[in-house]
């Protein structure tokens, strides 16, 4: 079993894997303008740098770094899934996302 760590520290770079609850979904495929839109509205609101995202059928891999000062990241994600909830109907979200994250302060990313 994997140890996630929920980093603190403010400008911290960090590894996402979310994934869909339904395995079998090709939800975040199917709906990527609705997730590029949630994101989009997001990084708006509450400022963060995208170091690197991929998006499969069903899971996804970012890479962000926050602002200096900032460690809110979790406020982020619960933010983009809100509004990717509303925008693809909460029928088809029932599909909720579960979060794994890890982190590194830079450099090549630990094993």
């Amino acid at each position: 079993m994997s140890i996630y760590i929920r980093p603190r520290r403010p400008g911290a770079t960090i590894f996402f894997t979310v994934n869909l609850a339904q395995r079998d979904s090709r939800l975040l495929v199917e709906q990527i303008t609705c997730l590029r839109s949630a994101v989009r509205a997001t990084r708006l609101d509450r400022p963060f740098h995208v170091d690197a995202w991929v998006v499969l059928p069903n899971h996804m891999h970012a890479v962000w770094t926050l602002p200096d000062g900032d460690s809110a990241y979790s406020v982020r994600w619960g933010a983009i899934k809100a509004r990717f909830t509303r925008l693809v109907g909460r029928a088809s979200a029932r599909r909720a996302c579960r979060l794994r994250f890890r982190w590194w302060r830079g450099g090549a990313m630990p094993g």
